[in-house]
């Protein structure tokens, strides 16, 4: 299972990394420590928490990635994969928005989308590509 700074979920759901401490010191956010005793967010619990945050229209910001020719580009975690014999549906929440990608099985298994990934859900016109992270 993948892990998250405090900062880096910070980035990912559009907050202060302050906002992140607060949510986990009040049982929010669960919240482990690692071998240097840094607290880190599971990427499962923080895909949930993304969800609850998007259903309640949380606030988005400045996620600090680098430039792109790509617009459109949304920047969270995976929340949800359903995947077929052929297709595949990779769901993001990228702060208080929810964006669903059609994709092969072949480019979700050669990716590695799981739930609790980080990745960017790129739109172009009625196309979300997703990048991961």
């Amino acid at each position: 299972m993948r892990f998250y700074s405090m900062g880096r979920a910070a980035r990912l759901l559009g907050v202060s990394p302050d906002t992140v401490r607060r949510w986990a010191d009040n049982g929010r956010l669960p919240t482990r420590r690692d071998e240097a005793g840094k607290r880190q967010v599971a990427g499962e619990d923080l895909a949930a928490f993304a969800v609850e945050l998007g259903a309640e229209g949380a606030p988005g910001g400045d996620l600090g990635e680098p430039y792109t020719s790509a617009r459109n580009a949304f920047p969270g975690i995976i929340t949800k994969v359903t995947v077929g014999d052929v297709a595949a549906q990779v769901e993001i929440q990228a702060g208080p928005h929810r964006l669903v990608s059609l994709l092969t099985r072949e480019a979700v298994e050669e990716l590695g989308l799981a739930v609790g990934e980080e990745a960017v859900a790129r739109v172009k016109a009625t196309s979300v590509h997703v990048d991961r992270m």
